[in-house]
């Protein structure tokens, strides 16, 4: 049985780079991460955070390691303890005209640009925006290794998860609930069987489909 990190040690941990920016004399430190790169359905979301030293959340981790009873107690956590949180939203019609990739990075200039104020410092999972006049870092697998970020991740993949819950509601024979998009058997058999609905990825599914 794998051992329970403590969740101020694992904070802790997860500051280092908070820590390092902060002994520059940076305090609007900025984490930035995505949900929805690989699905067959739906948007890609990226979600921007700034946390506030002062009153952390105990307990954030790469949302990927979290259960969705953990992750949904930790968005509220920080929605009310952040200092400013924003959030990108690219639907799947702009996703096959410019490219997940592009697309991805279109979702996160919207994340920051909705996060009502200007980063001293932007800390992205594994990716840079060339075109955002903001000083980054590009931490590879930043999700386990930052605190912002992390707190990103948690957002981005709890507000695209309701966004898929909501499309279960009007799509029951998918199983959007289940799956959230991802190219699982059961949603690859519905594709076949039932046709692709508005909200698919063409670019994605065109090996399924005839």
């Amino acid at each position: 049985m794998a051992k329970r990190i403590d969740p101020v040690l694992l904070y802790e941990q997860m500051s280092e780079y908070e820590k390092k920016f902060r002994a520059r004399g940076l305090k609007l430190i900025a984490g930035m991460d995505e949900a929805g790169r690989g699905p067959l359905a739906g948007p890609v979301v990226a979600a921007c955070v700034i946390l506030d030293p002062e009153r952390p959340v105990y307990g954030v981790n790469d949302s990927k390691k979290l259960s969705p009873k953990r992750r949904a107690e930790l968005k509220a956590e920080i929605e009310k303890k952040a200092l400013a949180i924003g959030v990108g939203i690219v639907d799947e019609k702009t996703i096959d005209e410019i490219n997940i990739l592009e697309a991805t990075k279109l979702a996160m200039k919207q994340a920051v640009q909705n996060l009502g104020v200007l980063p001293e410092i932007l800390l992205i999972d594994a990716l840079t925006l060339k075109d955002l006049p903001i000083p980054q870092e590009g931490i590879i697998k930043g999700d386990a290794k930052s605190v912002s970020i992390a707190a990103a991740s948690i957002i981005a993949k709890e507000t695209r998860d309701a966004m898929l819950m909501e499309l279960d509601q009007q799509y029951p024979e998918y199983g959007f609930a289940s799956h959230k998009g991802y190219g699982t058997p059961q949603h690859i058999q519905a594709i076949k069987e039932y046709g692709p609905l508005p909200v698919h990825r063409r670019s994605f599914i065109k090996n399924f489909i005839s």
